[in-house]
């Protein structure tokens, strides 16, 4: 008997296997509420709050043996006691987004992330960024699993369209958001202002910075000689180039020397920075990249 895809973004195996990992911060920026990631502090409470999948690693005295024996399989019992991470989750939805299915692949890692801090009695919150001055909340600040059906929808809804650059977004959500944990920002980075400002504002509001680049095959390696005329999509400006095959040379080094501006600008504020290539399917970003950097487990 056949199942119905609960989500447009990704396969329900998929769906399965995103519920039972978790997210691993570099730091322990928590909120005095519930959730799995206890803040350093001793005690425990008697106040029962919710069940989860044991991933291996867990503390086993939080195992109920009980439902284990009925059902061979091991639930672990949260309580009052651990403490609340908020995930928050930025998506670039500029229209520069549209091209080689960046937007398509930045909602499913969102979609995935949120998936992991909701199965994690973790606080989700998700924003949508395209055009300046509206508000990009598509998910208001949520937690515990009966919110991943709404979370999916939602985040499958968000489209691209406008010109707001990535730090304006930033700036944008951070009128919006309160509570520390992570922000993950999932963008091309194309942009021409400093993420420097940004990236601090993220830091000192206790979020720790993930930025998530993702680029196009034809953004990595520009499949073009002779002369051309570039069109900006977002502006509509144009740029004749002539000999567009002797600049790809400083082009490469531009973009990587961007790239490595981000990582820098993360790393320095505890955070993690990795660069994707768009085409790459999602369970291979998932399961084997990020997954071996150390960001899920």
């Amino acid at each position: 008997m056949f199942s119905a895809q609960l989500t447009p973004l990704f396969s329900n195996d998929v769906l399965t296997r995103v519920e039972r990992m978790r997210l691993q911060p570099n730091r322990r920026l928590t909120n005095r509420s519930r959730g799995e990631h206890a803040a350093g502090r001793g005690g425990a409470s008697i106040e029962f709050a919710d069940y989860r999948n044991y991933v291996e690693g867990d503390d086993l005295r939080y195992v109920d043996w009980n439902i284990f024996a009925r059902l061979n399989r091991p639930y672990l019992k949260q309580y009052r006691h651990e403490e609340e991470l908020h995930v928050v989750l930025i998506v670039d939805a500029s229209t520069s987004m549209r091209s080689e299915e960046k937007l398509d692949r930045a909602r499913q890692l969102a979609a995935a992330f949120g998936v992991m801090g909701l199965m994690s009695q973790e606080r989700v919150s998700v924003y949508g960024c395209h055009v300046a001055g509206e508000n990009p909340q598509i998910v208001a600040p949520c937690a515990g699993r009966v919110q991943v059906r709404r979370l999916l929808a939602s985040i499958a809804g968000c489209n691209a369209g406008g010109d707001l650059t990535i730090d304006d977004a930033v700036e944008l959500v951070l009128r919006l958001h309160r509570g520390k944990g992570i922000a993950v920002v999932l963008s091309d980075f194309l942009t021409f202002g400093d993420l420097t400002r940004p990236f601090n504002q993220l830091y000192r509001a206790g979020l720790e910075v993930w930025g998530l680049q993702l680029l196009g095959p034809s953004e990595l390696d520009p499949p073009i000689t002779g002369d051309v005329r570039l069109v900006d999509s977002e502006t509509g400006d144009l740029l004749d180039v002539s000999s567009a095959a002797d600049l790809l040379g400083f082009y490469r080094e531009h973009r990587l020397a961007l790239e490595a501006e981000i990582a820098q600008l993360c790393r320095q504020r505890g955070g993690r920075f990795a660069a994707l290539n768009s085409s790459t399917p999602l369970e291979a970003v998932l399961f084997d990249d990020l997954s071996r950097r150390g960001w899920i487990a």
